[in-house]
């Protein structure tokens, strides 16, 4: 499943490594947009199989930014 970015901002920190097991609902990065940090959640329980973005990069509403499957 394809997690998406929900609006524009900066990817401030990537929480997760690609083959991490996570629950549903923790948190895999943090987006920091107009000075508030945004937590980008896991959609489901699964494995992050592919991050698609580095710290420090500017990303787009409904970017992708990480695989859990």
């Amino acid at each position: 499943m394809q997690v998406k970015a929900e609006l524009a901002g900066n990817l401030w920190k990537v929480v997760v490594k690609e083959g991490q097991q996570v629950g549903a609902d923790e948190t895999l990065m943090i987006l920091e947009s107009m000075k508030m940090e945004i937590p980008v959640s896991a959609p489901k329980a699964g494995r992050v199989t592919r991050i698609h973005v580095k710290e420090g990069e500017t990303v787009q509403e409904g970017q992708p930014l990480a695989e859990v499957d």
